[in-house]
């Protein structure tokens, strides 16, 4: 009974994890190039009171042996990475990856970090950032933004813009926009702000044109949406809830049975 007091105990602390899992994926069911994460579980050591197979006579071996599971815990919680629905928004900024890859992000220490999330703007300097001001690398600078009239990015990543200088229309480069994908993309370290790290378990990152060996395309004037399914994480709500309940019930019956033998000499 005892046993079964810490076999209930660890399915409560897991269904815990779990529920703080599904909560932050409903929390950012609206985050864009948010990517949701799946808690998976298994089972603890198992106390073997009789090995299966072990001798039960001279000739006989038993069929089955008696093991008795110690519980469960959380074996890792994985980021999901499936492909967002896309949101159309006529932002020439906005781009959004379908397929494989990330955008690289240059963080202010010097760091790199990834990001799905393509919703970037221009800063003081007229270079492409995100939201945090962290600038997309390679860097790419419009200079002189006033005179821009129209900004494109094509599929295979390449910005061009169209100046307005003098009455006369020019069209210019200014940069071609990279894709980075990984080996293992459950390796990567979520660090918030919708941007992650590579670690020893990713690989190191792999940079590509977008549109080109397996990699992605870049859409224009799109977001890619989280790929939260809202009904699935509430039946996943519902589940971890009921299992939360069923769990509690097994503290609460070998509780009884304690209890029960406590007073058997009364």
């Amino acid at each position: 009974m005892l046993r079964a007091l810490w076999t209930s105990a660890s399915g409560m602390e897991a269904q815990q994890t779990n529920l703080d899992v599904i909560s932050h994926n409903i929390a950012n069911v609206n985050t864009v190039g948010f990517k949701r994460s799946r808690a998976n579980f298994e089972d603890l050591i198992y106390q073997d009171i009789r090995d299966p197979g072990v001798l039960s006579s001279t000739q006989n071996r038993v069929p089955a042996g008696i093991q008795i599971g110690l519980g469960v815990k959380v074996s890792d919680v994985a980021k999901i990475f499936s492909q967002g629905s896309l949101i159309k928004t006529d932002n020439p900024l906005d781009l959004a990856i379908q397929g494989d890859g990330f955008f690289k992000i240059e963080m202010p220490d010097g760091s790199e970090a990834f990001t799905r999330a393509g919703n970037f703007q221009l800063d003081n300097e007229g270079y492409i950032v995100n939201p945090e001001g962290y600038r997309l690398s390679p860097n790419i600078q419009i200079s002189a933004p006033e005179t821009v009239i129209n900004i494109s990015v094509s599929p295979n990543g390449k910005v061009v813009i169209v100046r307005n200088s003098g009455g006369q229309q020019t069209t210019e480069e200014v940069g071609d926009i990279k894709l980075y994908r990984f080996m293992n993309q459950a390796g990567l370290k979520a660090i918030g702000q919708n941007l992650f790290k590579y670690t020893e378990a990713s690989g190191e990152p792999i940079e590509g044109d977008p549109n080109t060996d397996g990699f992605g395309k870049i859409t224009q004037g799109f977001l890619e949406a989280s790929n939260v399914n809202i009904v699935e994480e509430m039946v996943n709500l519902i589940v971890a809830q009921k299992a939360y309940e069923v769990n509690s019930k097994g503290i609460i019956t070998a509780d009884e049975m304690l209890r029960t033998v406590s007073t058997l000499k009364s």
